[in-house]
């Protein structure tokens, strides 16, 4: 078993692969018509999903939105320039939640929201 992607189900596809770009520098890879798109994020795919077309299929779940409290989970971006990433990241449009910070561990860590209320983690790389 291994992890292959995340699927982040939003209201539209298109637009939230555009802030992704503006905000976190990441391309998108592929995408399907407007329902679905992945992000070059290496090994692990980064997905969006509408969430409509997503409900068609049986599947319920609480939606994305930035007036709502975050999801219980969060995406984790891992860069060398984390205060370089997060004013990026809120220069394009995300909240910002917590400031990079240093951890006991040695890591730089941060959080906005997205333009869908998803919670991001941005993080220098845990120290072996």
């Amino acid at each position: 078993m291994r992890l292959g992607y995340i699927i982040v189900y939003v209201a539209d596809v298109p637009a939230t692969v555009a802030f992704w770009e503006r905000a976190f520098g990441l391309a998108c890879r592929f995408r399907h018509e407007d329902k679905y798109a992945e992000m070059e994020t290496g090994a692990t795919a980064l997905a969006f999903a509408d969430e409509v077309f997503v409900q068609s299929s049986g599947v319920t779940f609480a939606a994305n939105r930035q007036g709502s409290s975050a999801a219980g989970m969060e995406i984790g971006l891992v860069s060398g320039d984390v205060a370089g990433q997060f004013k990026m990241a809120v220069e394009a449009g995300c909240v910002a939640v917590v400031a990079p910070m240093q951890k006991p561990w040695g890591q730089t860590v941060s959080y906005v929201r997205d333009c869908n209320g998803v919670l991001v983690e941005i993080c220098s790389p845990v120290a072996a």
